[in-house]
């Protein structure tokens, strides 16, 4: 099927980066003149907005943390008056003050774009149903998931997160073709079909679009068999826009085009801070191109992955995030993430994919162990090999010794939105 493609999709690289530019030195100014914060930051590193005469110079500019708009809060970060605002959306603020967000009506104009362009590469059309399992309220994905199916064209249930029994009844009855959705929680989903003695491979849908968190190339291959989906990645996060910010093309399947002509990225090193070149791995940073409300500068997301050149666009491509560098374990020296964890559990015979890590402290030293969920017809024997072949996985892969449990099938806490991973229990007791 050969893509639909909007103007800018359409643009050539040299072209775009000529509006990248433009658009760059624009929010430069725009930050500036607006927004104490900007002023001071610029200020105290020597650097003015007309210091901007290439794409290259934004490495003089400072970055732009996560602390800084809390310190801001919460609204000290916005660049318009307060009644430009159209809508306010904020972190869940579990680890501290929420970070808070505004958009102007011309950026939620914007965002509604940029999500239409992304269920579009995703494969989806005008007049297809979006079933939203992503959360309404505060946190951007619902609306921002829900604004851009309509702008496509589509027509959208409302579903938000919970309430697992009547989300598999709704997609029974609605028969939507699309599902925008966290991966977690579609395993929670498919667990619900088959408890119902439904097979997901029976329903309407045909394109899942997931996102909020990390998710390994083994488990798309587990959602795309079991529930006979085409699954692809999208990315955002709610200081630079929303969901949005990045999709995956279904007819590659090979990360994330970034929407190059909003947002633009880097790559910098976690530890020092320098740029790193396309191909090269480390923390993704985002300049917002276009926000009037709440313009962000070399915004440090703690996100990790590399940047690649386009195939499906011409826009650069960012690959699957491998893990976050706050989510980060150091166990004994080793640097291990979720991800790799997710990677061992679904490869491994007689479990199911739902699994928890759990750190402990004995003696001087960390412990992880991974706890993970037998599949409903194993033997205890399975359960014991799993157990091993997972430890030894663990060991040979990562290079650190971990204890395994293999719990019960249905033991585990399962997601409704985010999945917490990382249960840090090193202070109990």
């Amino acid at each position: 099927m050969t893509p639909l493609l909007d103007d800018a999709e359409r643009l050539g690289r040299k072209e775009l980066e000529v509006l990248q530019l433009e658009r760059l030195r624009t929010t430069l100014r725009h930050a500036y003149d607006r927004v104490g914060f900007y002023r001071k930051s610029f200020d105290e590193a020597g650097v003015r907005p007309e210091d901007c005469r290439s794409l290259a110079d934004l490495a003089r500019f400072p970055f732009t943390v996560k602390a800084d708009l809390r310190d801001n809060y919460p609204f000290g970060m916005f660049a318009v008056p307060e009644d430009r605002i159209r809508r306010i959306h904020a972190s869940s603020g579990t680890t501290g003050r929420p970070t808070v967000v505004g958009y102007t009506e011309r950026d939620l104009d914007i965002w509604a774009d940029v999500v239409a362009r992304s269920i579009r590469a995703a494969g989806g059309r005008p007049g297809q149903k979006v079933h939203v399992a992503y959360g309404y309220g505060l946190f951007t994905g619902g609306l921002g998931a829900h604004y851009g199916a309509e702008r496509l064209g589509c027509t959208v249930i409302p579903a938000s997160g919970g309430m697992t029994t009547r989300q598999v009844q709704l997609i029974q009855d609605f028969r939507p073709e699309i599902i925008m959705i966290t991966p977690s929680y579609m395993l929670t989903l498919l667990d619900e079909f088959e408890r119902q003695g439904i097979d997901p491979r029976s329903t309407s849908l045909r394109t899942g679009i997931f996102g909020a968190e990390p998710w390994t190339e083994r488990m798309r291959e587990e959602i795309e068999e079991r529930f006979a989906i085409d699954a692809v990645d999208i990315y955002g996060l709610s200081e630079v826009m929303g969901p949005g910010v990045a999709q995956e093309c279904v007819e590659t399947k090979d990360g994330l085009h970034v929407w190059e002509d909003h947002f633009y990225p880097e790559v910098v090193d976690p530890f020092t801070g320098e740029v790193l070149p396309d191909g090269e791995e480390g923390e993704l940073v985002f300049t917002s191109l276009t926000k009037e409300a709440m313009p962000v500068i070399r915004y440090r997301t703690r996100d990790l992955t590399r940047l690649l050149p386009g195939t499906a666009r011409a826009f650069r491509r960012m690959e699957k995030v491998t893990g976050r560098s706050d989510d980060m374990v150091i166990l004994r020296g080793v640097n291990l993430f979720p991800t790799q964890m997710e990677e061992i559990v679904l490869r491994t015979p007689g479990v199911a994919p739902h699994f928890q890590l759990r750190l402990t402290r004995q003696g001087r030293l960390d412990a992880l162990t991974v706890r993970a969920e037998a599949r409903a017809d194993a033997t205890a024997d399975e359960r014991a090999v799993a157990a091993r072949s997972i430890a030894a996985a663990v060991k040979e892969g990562v290079g650190v010794s971990v204890e395994v449990e293999i719990v019960d099938p249905e033991t585990l806490e399962r997601s409704v939105g985010k999945i917490k991973r990382i249960l840090d229990a090193r202070g109990a007791g």
